[in-house]
């Protein structure tokens, strides 16, 4: 297993390393990943037994991040206009069900999976169309996922003290301690990109290191509520396309804010 997670980590290093530099390929790939991170969404929901719009919310899902890739912004916030759209033709699509039960989860879950994969994830799109924005993306995620790595490495040799076991049974305190450390450290091999001084460097790094594992805690809660290990099994040793976002689910648009707002 840690053979395939190792293998498997240099592959999407590789892959992600090549399509960074291409905004154009970059947003594909974001977009492909929200495709397959909404069909796991959707997957996990249809186990549980809720009669969710997988495809209408794929279909959905998949419009955002090329929305803003071509740029297509017929109001300032396009993205709430089009979920508040979807929202409305989810409504209209109750009127042809026979029963009314279970009406409220349904439309509930599938609207969360848009906002939840999609629409964040799609922040990575916005922060690769910054002016700078290579370098910026290429800090976010060097902060999130090594803080991943560190999480993990930390955990398995030093990990004693469980942090949520009702959430993650195998998440610890001193694999999240590990993780900021290694998200400070990756905001300084990133600081060259970054218009922040040492004390802001710092500050942004903890906080998107927070989100981070709070995003990955928020995808495990998902996961036991849906008693499955794993979002999926399309990654060898490491899971599914939504196990490896979800860091990325909450910093990526709190990173962009900051970004825009200088």
């Amino acid at each position: 297993m840690l053979t395939k997670r190792i293998v498997s980590s240099i592959v999407l290093i590789g892959i992600i390393s090549g399509v960074i530099f291409f905004d154009w390929l970059c947003g594909l790939t974001v977009t492909f990943f929200i495709v397959a991170g909404l069909y796991e969404y959707f997957s996990m929901l249809e186990k549980k037994g809720i009669k969710i719009y997988k495809y209408f919310g794929i279909g959905m899902g998949m419009i955002i991040p090329l929305s803003i890739m071509f740029k297509f912004e017929p109001t300032k916030n396009w993205e709430l206009l089009f979920i508040v759209l979807a929202l409305f033709s989810l409504i209209l699509m109750q009127f042809k069900r026979r029963d009314s039960s279970g009406v409220i989860v349904d439309i509930s879950t599938t609207l969360f999976g848009i906002l939840y994969v999609s629409w964040f994830f799609s922040f990575l799109i916005k922060i690769r169309y910054l002016p700078e924005g290579l370098g910026y993306l290429a800090s976010l995620l060097l902060i999130t996922k090594l803080g991943d790595i560190g999480a993990f490495l930390v955990g398995v040799k030093w990990g004693k003290h469980l942090l949520i076991p009702r959430i993650s049974p195998k998440k610890t305190v001193e694999g999240s301690l590990g993780s900021m450390l290694f998200s400070i450290l990756g905001a300084l091999a990133g600081k060259s990109f970054l218009p922040f001084n040492y004390v802001q460097l710092l500050v942004v790094a903890i906080g998107l290191n927070i989100l981070g594992q709070l995003g990955d805690l928020s995808e495990s809660l998902l996961k036991r509520d849906c008693q499955v290990k794993d979002s999926g099994n399309i990654i060898p040793g490491m899971g599914g396309v939504l196990d490896e976002i979800d860091s990325l689910l909450f910093a990526a648009p709190v990173f962009y804010f900051i970004l825009a707002r200088l």
